[in-house]
């Protein structure tokens, strides 16, 4: 599916709509684990971001985002989701965990978002080939054996993505804390193809 976002220019230019594929990231050279060019992988990022602050200049933004929307999305790292949504830096809060599901904290998390921030929309985001399909709950359980603690969490696996969309969306409307659920929308990002497909909540 295609989506349709409207464009925004700080400077009061009118407003237009933007037609958006969405695109994996891409991918990179796999090193030894742990050891990248003579250090770590957090040396690394530390690093980069010495050469980005050397350049940074404060954007002066205001911290509710400019479209008024929150993004619930899977932390799988094939989605880059400001590139695949044509999304800049202060449109939107993005929220993401294992799965993309809407759990108590990610509801923590929206409610602060539409009643300090402003925002009004909500887009979740589930996708094709995500890691939850291929464990169970019994995962709490060999964490319990292995550590001699069993996990407070749920791992939230499903086995159907569509269904488990529809689970998170009615999460979010029948949530007494949030201010806005009239416009949620739920959605499966194809690994394969980039492309969105809309879940039907019915």
């Amino acid at each position: 599916m295609t989506l349709f976002f409207p464009s925004h220019n700080r400077t009061a230019m009118p407003v237009t709509s933007t037609v958006m594929v969405m695109t994996t990231s891409a991918s990179v050279p796999t090193e030894s684990e742990g050891a990248i060019r003579g250090g770590t992988v957090t040396d690394r990022l530390v690093d980069a971001n010495e050469r980005y602050a050397a350049a940074f200049t404060d954007p002066g933004m205001d911290a509710r985002p400019v479209l008024h929307v929150a993004i619930v999305a899977c932390m799988d790292a094939r989605l880059d989701l400001h590139a695949a949504l044509g999304l800049e830096l202060g449109d939107c809060h993005t929220i993401r965990n294992a799965g993309g599901v809407v759990t108590d904290d990610v509801i923590r998390s929206l409610t602060i978002s539409q009643r300090k921030l402003g925002t009004r929309s909500i887009v979740l985001i589930h996708h094709t080939g995500c890691g939850l399909e291929a464990i169970t709950e019994d995962f709490r359980t060999d964490l319990e054996m292995e550590v001699g603690q069993r996990p407070a969490w749920a791992v939230e696996a499903f086995r159907d993505v569509d269904q488990d969309v529809r689970q998170s969306m009615q999460r979010v409307r029948t949530s007494p804390f949030l201010l806005h659920a009239d416009d949620v929308r739920g959605f499966v990002f194809d690994v394969k193809t980039g492309l969105l497909r809309e879940i039907d909540p019915a």
